[in-house]
């Protein structure tokens, strides 16, 4: 076998342009593939670890009728009991926060302009809020005594005209289904950097949130974050009880879990498509090997050598090029992964485009994933052997008499 491996590593070394253009052809393919393998990987994990940022927690806790669709806030939707559910989940090991919010829908008006919003009851002391503290780019964040502020997204307030100092009127449903309107002052401008969400959601300290809405003190859901998103069953499964709906971070973002699932049958048609160029390519090359070597195919086989040797022989072949191009692909793959990492892709206004709920920030960055650049590599080893077998067959079955006929 070593014999062989010689004898087809000097032969493709004879036509040195025709090898190195098809190990480009195997590095860029695969390359590609771990590019947007890693991008693909990075776009996921990043929306969701905003969402679980932002929005919905690693887990959360509701009445069971409550209705997320209709962001109900009749007081039988609602938690009562929410400084004992709080302090119940916060006696738990993995817990790192737990924080109630509701949530309301409203339209936020100026003397010009008016634009329909989200409307947020936060805690602005709990560590959940963080991500909004962080961001505030002008003016200062809400204080849990605040009666008359309210935190705004910075591009929502481009859009309105309005800035740090201006007064608002914020019309939202209440709790018994009447509309009550109320003028407050925007006491600061944030940017979480997820275009979708900054423009339509604004905050208020949640016990302005509960009097506005007339919901007496209550709260549409438990937010909890965990040290280790893994744990979230495990929580879930010790707080749940009767009459209520406890959520894992998977079941509320079951909107992009699903996205991907759909996009994904694309994705695998893609990674054929570009693995069939490089059969293609391995299978051309070999062929003209064959053809270029006919006379030796038949001097080979007069002084007896065996036809699975000669077909061997050009297996090898191809598996000196796919293991080669398949090493060079990983170092293309991960250098472009890595700056992708690094860099990111800036999506800008393409990011607004998507629902609040995807969470894509301006800028997407990639992660290399070594299960899916292990699977992929072997992939194209195996598209490459099997891209060999019809050439080492073609070479295996000619007749020692005709090849040495061959011009």
């Amino acid at each position: 076998m070593f014999r062989l491996w010689k004898i087809a590593i000097r032969d493709l070394g004879r036509n040195k342009r025709r090898s190195g253009l098809t190990l480009v052809a195997v590095a860029l393919g695969l390359g590609l593939l771990i590019v947007t393998s890693g991008f693909i990987e990075g776009s996921v994990a990043g929306s969701i670890e905003n969402n679980i940022r932002v929005q919905t927690g690693h887990v959360q806790i509701r009445e069971e009728s409550y209705d997320e669709g209709k962001v109900s806030l009749k007081w039988e939707d609602l938690l009562n009991d929410t400084q004992g559910l709080v302090a119940q989940a916060r006696t738990l090991a993995g817990v790192r926060v737990a924080t109630p919010v509701l949530w309301a829908s409203g339209i936020l008006s100026t003397r010009e302009e008016s634009a329909g919003v989200r409307v947020f009851g936060i805690d602005p002391l709990s560590e959940a809020s963080a991500p909004f503290q962080e961001g505030v780019t002008s003016g200062q964040f809400l204080t849990p005594d605040d009666r008359g502020g309210v935190l705004m997204g910075q591009r929502l307030a481009e859009s309105l005209g309005v800035s740090v100092g201006d007064n608002v009127s914020l019309l939202v449903n209440t709790a018994d289904e009447q509309p009550d309107e109320a003028v407050f002052t925007i006491r600061g401008l944030y940017n979480t950097r997820i275009p979708a969400y900054d423009e339509a959601t604004v905050f208020l300290p949640l016990a302005k949130a509960q009097a506005f809405t007339r919901t007496e003190g209550r709260a549409s859901a438990i937010l909890i974050l965990l040290h280790h998103q893994e744990d979230a069953d495990a929580v879930a499964s010790v707080l749940s009880a009767p009459g209520l709906n406890v959520l894992t971070w998977h079941d509320l973002n079951q909107l992009i879990l699903q996205a991907v699932e759909t996009s994904m049958g694309m994705m695998y048609l893609m990674y054929l498509v570009v693995l069939a160029v490089v059969a293609v390519v391995i299978a051309n090359t070999l062929l003209m090997a064959v053809f270029e070597r006919t006379r030796e195919m038949g001097i080979l086989a007069a002084l007896g050598m065996k036809g699975r040797q000669i077909m061997a022989m050009f297996v090898l072949e191809a598996t000196t090029l796919g293991v080669i191009g398949i090493i060079l692909g990983i170092l293309l793959g991960s250098l472009g992964v890595y700056y992708l990492a690094t860099q990111g892709w800036h999506i800008g206004e393409m990011a607004t485009a998507a629902s609040a709920e995807i969470g894509y920030s301006e800028t997407i960055y990639a992660r290399f994933s070594v299960s899916d650049t292990v699977s992929l590599s072997i992939a194209e080893l195996v598209i490459t052997l099997l891209a060999s077998l019809y050439p080492a067959w073609f070479a295996a079955r000619l007749e020692p008499i005709d090849a040495l006929r061959a011009l």
